[in-house]
């Protein structure tokens, strides 16, 4: 390979970190993909890092010790998840999307690839530090989302599901109350699924009474796994006390009036 030219090795760098993020990469495979000095690449680092935390597009890490390396810390800026959670508010808030029963149409976007990949990495920057090692969802509408924190955060993603599956083999079931409708609902995951004594992060699309997510907590115990964090979209005002106390939500709903025409969410993070 003739010799790089250092823009083509920091754009190089920004392209390999963000597209692995979570990953340790050692100087010595830049050193040796660019043939160049780790010294050099150093400097490289230091200005993809800057240029990163300029832009609120993530944060370079350095992983002192002989195993150690570089990572990117995926995170949005205060002033990128303003402008993402504002404008959700604003398409979820219109009239159109009141579904029969008082629900809201949500199901563009969350298939929406731009949309869900700025929402994750929200999710991505504040659990990174917990150091989880699958990111676990129920079947089906919170997948999207759960699929992309996972690709942020570079771990594996686990589906729970309804029903048992013959290509699932032996697996672990267990019964849990919706917090909703207080209705009995089953929970289903192979015993292959997870490593035991892992760390999980939970994250859904939407939490009315916390039912599901104090299921997930139950089928963790199953695997003596521990859930180190849980993330939701969209929660609702009321009830106010869920059957889960810790969780990290995005936006609050606070009203679905079809009379009305009348929905009324916005952010759950204070200072946005």
């Amino acid at each position: 390979m003739d010799k790089l030219q250092r823009n083509e090795r920091v754009s190089a760098l920004i392209k390999i970190l963000c597209d692995s993020p979570g990953k340790i990469f050692t100087l010595g495979y830049f050193a040796e993909m660019f043939g160049s000095a780790k010294s050099t690449i150093s400097e490289d680092i230091d200005i993809a890092g800057n240029t990163l935390k300029r832009f609120e597009l993530g944060n370079i890490e350095t992983i002192p010790g002989a195993a150690g390396g570089v990572r990117l810390m995926p995170f949005l800026g205060r002033g990128r998840v303003h402008e993402v959670l504002h404008s959700l508010c604003g398409e979820l808030s219109k009239s159109e999307r009141i579904l029969p029963g008082d629900y809201i149409y949500m199901l563009d976007i969350i298939c929406d690839p731009e949309r869900i990949s700025k929402i994750a990495r929200i999710f991505a920057g504040h659990f990174f530090s917990q150091g989880v090692d699958y990111v676990v969802t129920v079947e089906t509408k919170g997948i999207p989302l759960a699929f992309e924190t996972a690709k942020h955060l570079n771990v594996p993603l686990v589906i729970v599901r309804h029903y048992n599956e013959a290509t699932d083999g032996s697996s672990v079931n267990i019964n849990y109350v919706s917090g909703s409708s207080k209705k009995i609902q089953t929970m289903v995951l192979s015993l292959k699924a997870l490593r035991r004594k892992s760390r999980l992060l939970f994250i859904d699309d939407f939490m009315k009474g916390g039912g599901t997510a104090k299921g997930i907590l139950e089928l963790a115990k199953e695997f003596d796994c521990e859930v180190a964090g849980i993330g939701v979209l969209i929660e609702t005002a009321r009830p106010q006390k869920k059957l889960v106390d810790n969780y990290f939500s995005l936006l609050t709903l606070n009203e679905v009036n079809e009379a009305k025409d009348l929905i009324d969410i916005k952010p759950s993070i204070s200072w946005v």
